[in-house]
Order: C-alpha cells, then structure tokens, then sequence
C-alpha cells in the first residue's frame, strides 16, 4: 500500500503560555499543503516477522531507528502486538527542520496506513491519541484538513477555509532552526485577536494582523529567512510568513502573479 503525507504550513502562530509539563500552550491555523512524500508498506513473508525500513531522496540526520515512521510501527506493535512484521520504505521530499510538518505527516499517515492496510478498525479518536504520543503536530495530519489548532497544537477544529484561488510559493533557505531554542526565546503572551477570526477575513487584511511569535526571534538569528519574506512581498505577495519554528517562508499570490526563480542555495516550491 502506498500513501502520499503532505505537509503544512501555519497561518499565525501565538505562543500563550508555558505548562507544567514543559510543554507550550499556543494557538495557530494549520493549512494542508499539496506537497508530498511517498510512504510504502508491504508485508513481510511469516518466516521474517521483523520491520525494515530504507529510505530514499532527501538526507534525514541522525539514526533511521528514530525515524517517525518507525515509532508509528512500534507504537502500534505494542498495543497490537499481532501486527505481522513489514517492510517500509519512504521516499523523503520534504525538508526537515523547516516548519513544514513532513516528519509529523510521516507518523499519522503511517499509523492511518496500517490502520487501513490491516483492518485495524481504529476509529479517528484512537488514531488521534497514538499520533499525539508521537508528536504535537501529529494529529493534524490525521484530520488533515484547515484547522484551528489549541493546546499543544492537538486541539483540532476544522474552519472553512478555502485558498484553491491562490498559488502558494514556498521557500527553505537549508537553514535548520532548532524548535526547543526558538521556544526557549519567545516570551508568552495573549495575543489582542483570535486567529481564527483574523483568517476569516480577506487575505488583503492578514499582513498587518497575522503574526508567527516565532519570527521575531528567528530572523533576529537568521537575516536571510526574513529577507526572503520581504522578497515574497516585494514580488507581490498578498500575504507571506515564516510557517512554524522556521525556517521554510511561504506566500500567498494570486495565480497570475509571475515568481522569480530563488537563489541555488534555496529550495523552493510553487504550488498551483
């Protein structure tokens, strides 16, 4: 079976608290973005009950053993112990450290593949649990669809709203922006305006009123994020910003709008 995890970007993030638990509350709209992986699961034969796992395209630091794909497996493995072993290959495409949510929508759309592949009959509550022990982020890509996201980012209500008139360009400068620092240097407030009321207004109304906490910090330690935002801007964007923790930036266009190719060292993405 085969399945294609997209990843997100974050239309405002606020940052309202920190919790006993060493966690952030904060609030933020997660949007799907139509920009993939390739997810593949196969069953081993019964003489090799084991998982592997390979990988192909982008390079991921560290051990393929901490790979979420991999936990999702042994996740489930230990509540359901009778899942047989398989063989899991991922072809990476989507950026790491830059805010767009590809290992996160790694982990759900493999606990929702084995979910269908082996008729587990998990229902979306239960699907949503074990993805939150894998990460904040993971239970939006269960639901996957536009949501106004609380709590740790896994209160999850659904908003509608539609961006399918636009084109969306996103840009990774290859700067990876450890999330536990940007966390460790942002100040919590209450923000004055509930980001879900801001994104139900015209998009032309968001530069000025929809913000990512993170920013600040961020570009004050990366210049070169914030000058990409200010070149989105420059070539016409209705609304740009850092998604997450960084460091990818995105901008919202209208369709007829020309881009200009980014620099070699930028990775860069438009989706129609």
């Amino acid at each position: 079976m085969i399945v294609f995890p997209n990843c997100k970007i974050n239309l405002g993030l606020h940052i309202l608290r920190k919790r006993d638990d060493g966690f952030h509350d904060l609030e933020t709209v997660f949007f799907p973005i139509n920009f993939t992986e390739v997810l593949e699961v196969i069953t081993n034969p019964a003489s090799h009950p084991d998982m592997e796992f390979t990988a192909t395209g982008l390079q991921v630091a560290g051990s393929s053993s901490d790979n979420l794909c991999i936990k999702a497996y042994q996740l489930l493995k230990k509540y359901l112990p009778e899942l047989p072993g398989i063989k899991i290959h991922l072809h990476k495409a989507i950026p790491t450290g830059a805010g767009l949510g590809g290992g996160s929508a790694d982990a759900a759309f493999m606990l929702k593949l084995l979910n269908d592949k082996f008729r587990l009959n998990l229902s979306t509550p239960q699907l949503l649990n074990y993805s939150l022990q894998l990460g904040s982020d993971c239970p939006f890509f269960i639901i996957n669809k536009p949501c106004f996201a609380t709590g740790r980012g896994e209160r999850l209500e659904e908003i509608p709203l539609d961006l399918s008139a636009y084109k969306i360009v996103l840009i990774n400068p290859n700067i990876h922006v450890n999330t536990g620092w940007a966390f460790s240097q942002i100040r919590p407030a209450l923000p004055k305006r509930n980001l879900k009321e801001i994104v139900s207004q015209p998009i032309a109304t968001w530069k000025n009123e929809l913000v990512n906490d993170f920013e600040e910090v961020v570009f004050a330690a990366h210049p070169r994020i914030k000058m990409i935002k200010e070149e989105l801007y420059r070539q016409g964007a209705l609304y740009a910003a850092m998604s997450g923790s960084g460091s990818t930036v995105f901008g919202i266009f209208n369709k007829a709008t020309p881009i200009a190719p980014s620099g070699n060292d930028y990775f860069q993405k438009i989706i129609n």
